[in-house]
Parts: structure tokens; C-alpha cells; sequence
């Protein structure tokens, strides 16, 4: 295939979110992921004769919660639509979906890419209901079908076209799995079908600004796949556009395994679904107190946190990375923060508390998540609580123990999930800061008549005063604190 350089990507993203509900969208059947095949089903699942649908109330909560968090205008009424196709894994013949009044509308996507801050805007946030799965037997001969995820409530999030490669699609979609996550309302699960995505991708001349005839990629459900499937997608139509051939508007699927796609059907138009409103639900109106009161709840996003730890707390763009892939591990690092005596919320900190936030971001990003890594553990089940962690790095920095008596301290906290006070205490290692203790354990050093030679060579070479710190350390088993060591060595010396 040929060079992408004459030629635009022009890419948006339709991505399905499914709402992590106790119930389905429109009836009480279960919602979860996974059980024997048609077991989590009822009649209006069915589409039995008279089951009438009941709108879930939490599936409304969590589609304005992510259009709040995206900054989208939030319709006071919208319309409940039937979409009509069928396909055996659709029993009523026509899915409730949202045409023409959806729930959210505008607003945007926030991501880093490449070190710089993207947005991506949106066109739309609707709620609608999943559709069965169809299990195909290996012969094509035969097909099954499993009810349990039909009816399942999910949102929409439907992008502007203003992705421009197969990375930033990638990225795009990745910021939307983490805010999902931030905001409770989806486990994200890209291998359980919880997060899935359609790629609309078409090619233009380099800065034409016309849109060229899109394809459609369906249901890929990873970012790598995601990636891969764009980028080839690209390619082809580049490859076809130069042989003087002419891109179709279809629906292409994605095979993985042999890295290529494969056309489905010509692409449908709206009028092809045969939207009307659902007659048997009325339109949504949502009342503006409640609109305030979700508003009022939601949790910072991932980039106000990230914005959040480099601004206020001075860390860098990778520990800010590293800190908001999940919200659990902000959530603990916040704790950390506090139990090492900064609070999360403070507007500004001095030079000596940033110092102390980037020692709480490195502690807990090298050794303890490092730990974790180690024995593939989540943050969830550290042996070592926030609070305690951010009680050794107090201890740290305020001289009780050294760096080095921390790591120590360290591993028995994750050994024995032990408090690091009690540990300091049982090991004996509460440094010794006492200037009179420490100039009596410095005096004894430079007055030994046994290296008296060594302290004429410092007067030539004051690299060597390591080798004195090193002995009054020896002299108070290591207790006592390096740099006040330091400090006092160097002028009992300067008196010599």
C-alpha cells in the first residue's frame, strides 16, 4: 500500500458504553455480565405479547453524569425512539435507541496525546438498549443465540469527525474507558463487551477541508485493534483512491487474526431504521433540581485531577499519568497526601510541601505499585494502606528515619502490613537528630589519633569528608541524621 503523505484521515468514533445497572434498561431482568445463556431474561426481554417497558432510572443518572462530565448541554426533554431492523439477536424486531432528541448534545473529549492536550468534540450522548449475541458454531450450519445481554442499558458517545490518525482514535478512546471508570458508571471491560467501538473513517486531499465518503468499522473491541483496524482501513482507501478506483459507503468488519477487513453490507441511512418515537414511553423530561443535585456529586474528571497534581502539587506530566490511570489509585494517592500532612485540596503548597508530594508520587508509583506489579496486584489489595504509607513518608521527611531506613521499614510494611510507628520502634531505627549527641559522636572521630593523616588530606581534599560522615555514623549504629552529620563535621574539622 502507498504513502499516506498527499492525504487527510478523517475519523470519528462511535463508542458503546454499557451502564453498570443492577437491572436492564427498560425492565428488571439482570444486568450483569456473564451467567447461563437465557437466564438473565423476562417476557419484555422476549418481546412477548403486552410486556409494556418501565425506563430505568439509574441508566438516565449515569447518561447525564457523562454528559456533565464532558460538558455537553443537557436536553431538559428528550425522546424515547424505536429503531427498527431484524436480526435474530433483536426479539422485538426494533431497538430503543434516541434519534433526533438525544439526552446530550456538543461537549468534548479531553486526552493527552503526545505529551499535548487534545480535545475531540462531540456530537452526541444518547441512552439506548444493547441487542443480544449471536454464538456461530464452528460449520456454519448452525447459530445460537443468548438473551442475557439484550435489553442492557447503554450510552452512546458519538464523536465529531475531527480525529486525524489511527494513535489519536486510539488515545480518544482510551480517555473515554478511564473517564467511564472515574465516574462509576461502566466497568469499561473491552473483553466482556462492556466498551465497544465503531470507527467512521474516510480520506481527503491534504487541506481540503470537504469530507470524502466514509466506511464504517464495526465492534472492535480493543485499542490495539482499534489502531491496527484504522490504519488499514486508511491504507486501503488511499491505495483504491491512486488506482483511480472510488470508495463505497459500507459497513466493513474487522479479522483480527488475519489483519484485514472485510465488507458486510452497504452502509444504511436513517430512514432505512424507520425511527418513530416509542409510543409506549413517554418523552424524558428531566427536572433541573436533579440535573443540579448529579452535577453537585460528580467526581473530579481524570484530566482535573491530572491538571489538579502538576499545577498545585508541581509533580510531572508522567507521575501525573501514572497517578490518574485509575480512579482507585488517585484515590489512594490522595489519602497518601493527606496522611503525610497535605491535603489534596490545598489551592497552593511551598516549595518544602511540593517536595514532600513528589516524595508521596514516587514511593507510591516505584516501590509500592512496583511491589504490586510484581506479584500482579491491584492497588486494591495493597498490603499497605494509604494512610500508613503516607505516615513512613511523613517520618521520611521530617528526619525521624532516613531514605534508607524507610525502604527497610518499607518491606516489613508490605511483609506484615504492620504500622510503620510500631516498626521503627521494634527495629530501633528513630534517627538520631540531637545536635549535642551528634557533635559528641563527630568530636570523637576527629580527635582519634589514628587517622590524623586523613585529616591534613581534607584540608587539601574536601571530597573525603565522606569518610568521616561515615564514621560517626559508625559511631551512633547509623542513627543519626546524615545531614546534620554533615553539617557538624564539616566545621569541627575546619577547626583542625
Amino acid at each position: 500500500m502507498t504513502a499516506t503523505s498527499d492525504f487527510e484521515p478523517v475519523i470519528g468514533l462511535e463508542v458503546h458504553v454499557q451502564l453498570a445497572t443492577l437491572s436492564k434498561a427498560f425492565c428488571g431482568a439482570r444486568a450483569e455480565y456473564g451467567g447461563a445463556p437465557n437466564t438473565h431474561i423476562d417476557p419484555y426481554t422476549l418481546g412477548l405479547p403486552g410486556a409494556l417497558p418501565v425506563l430505568n432510572h439509574r441508566a438516565v443518572e449515569y447518561a447525564i453524569r457523562m454528559g456533565l462530565a464532558c460538558q455537553c448541554d443537557i436536553a431538559q426533554r428528550s425522546e424515547l425512539s424505536r429503531k427498527h431492523y431484524f436480526y435474530p439477536d433483536l426479539p422485538k424486531g426494533y431497538q430503543i435507541s434516541q434519534f433526533d432528541q438525544p439526552i446530550c448534545q456538543n461537549g468534548r473529549v479531553e486526552f493527552i496525546l503526545n505529551g499535548e492536550r487534545r480535545r475531540v468534540g462531540l456530537q452526541r450522548i444518547h441512552i439506548e438498549e444493547d441487542a443480544g449475541k449471536n454464538l456461530h458454531i464452528p460449520g456454519g450450519r448452525t447459530s445460537l443465540i443468548d438473551y442475557n445481554r439484550a435489553g442492557v442499558p447503554l450510552i452512546e458517545v458519538v464523536s465529531l469527525p475531527e480525529i486525524r490518525s489511527a494513535e489519536e482514535a486510539a488515545e480518544y478512546l482510551r480517555a473515554i474507558r478511564q473517564l467511564v471508570r472515574f465516574l462509576g458508571i461502566s466497568d469499561g471491560n473491552m473483553e466482556e463487551g462492556s466498551l465497544r467501538c465503531d470507527a467512521n473513517v474516510s480520506i481527503r486531499p491534504r487541506g481540503s477541508t470537504s469530507l470524502g465518503q466514509r466506511t464504517e468499522l464495526k465492534n472492535i473491541n480493543s485499542f490495539k485493534y482499534v489502531h491496527k483496524a484504522i490504519e488499514h482501513e486508511i491504507l486501503r482507501q488511499i491505495d483504491i483512491v491512486q488506482s483511480g478506483g472510488r470508495i463505497i459507503m459500507e459497513t466493513r468488519g474487522w479479522d483480527a487474526a488475519r489483519g484485514t477487513s472485510r465488507s458486510q453490507r452497504k452502509k444504511e441511512y436513517a430512514h432505512d431504521y424507520r425511527y418513530l418515537p416509542d409510543p409506549d414511553l413517554p418523552p424524558l423530561h428531566i427536572d433541573p433540581m436533579w440535573l443540579e443535585s448529579i452535577a453537585a456529586a460528580l467526581p473530579p474528571t481524570p484530566m482535573q485531577r491530572r491538571d489538579h497534581y502538576l499545577e498545585r502539587l508541581g509533580l510531572t506530566p508522567y507521575d501525573a499519568s501514572v497517578l490518574t490511570s485509575e480512579r482507585e489509585l488517585c484515590d489512594f494517592f490522595d489519602a497518601v497526601l493527606i496522611a503525610a500532612g497535605l491535603p489534596a485540596s490545598a489551592t497552593s503548597l511551598s516549595e518544602a510541601e511540593r517536595g514532600r508530594a513528589k516524595l508521596c508520587a514516587n514511593w507510591l508509583s516505584s516501590e509500592l505499585l512496583g511491589s504490586l506489579n510484581k506479584e500482579s496486584r491491584l492497588i486494591t489489595d495493597s498490603p499497605v494502606t494509604a494512610e500508613s504509607l503516607g505516615e513512613l513518608i511523613r517520618f521520611i521527611s521530617d528526619g525521624t528515619i532516613s531514605g534508607k531506613q524507610g525502604k527497610e521499614v518499607f518491606a516489613r510494611m508490605y511483609e506484615s502490613g504492620e504500622t510503620p510507628t510500631d516498626l521503627i520502634e521494634k527495629l530501633g531505627l528513630r534517627q538520631i537528630s540531637d545536635p549535642e549527641v551528634i557533635t559528641a559522636a563527630c568530636r570523637k572521630v576527629v580527635d582519634d589519633p589514628a587517622i590524623r593523616k586523613q585529616v591534613e588530606k581534607f584540608k587539601q581534599n574536601p571530597k573525603l569528608l565522606g569518610f568521616f560522615v561515615g564514621k560517626a555514623l559508625a559511631e551512633t549504629q547509623g542513627k543519626a541524621k546524615p545531614e546534620l552529620v554533615s553539617e557538624i563535621m564539616l566545621r569541627l574539622l575546619a577547626e583542625k
